[in-house]
């Protein structure tokens, strides 16, 4: 049984990393005489993109206090 436990964590965690970058960028425009110099779509990104590295260690931290925290209580 924990073998089984094992592998559907570790699928499921490479499952989550995949979809951290989920999102497709577009194609970067052809480099034409109207577009000479541009680098990439333009577009901004957004202000949580800085930090979701940061966010998903805080998010296994957690999970790992309340699992413990838990199991704690349980025995």
């Amino acid at each position: 049984m924990r073998i089984i436990n094992k592998l559907v964590s570790a699928f499921f965690l490479i499952f989550g990393f995949l979809l951290i970058n989920a999102q497709k960028m577009p194609p970067a425009p052809d480099s034409g005489a109207t577009n000479r110099g541009a680098v990439g779509p333009g577009a901004q990104s957004s202000p949580i993109d800085m930090y979701v590295f940061a966010l998903v260690i805080i998010a296994v931290m957690f999970i790992v206090f309340f699992t413990k925290k838990y199991t704690s209580r349980k025995a």
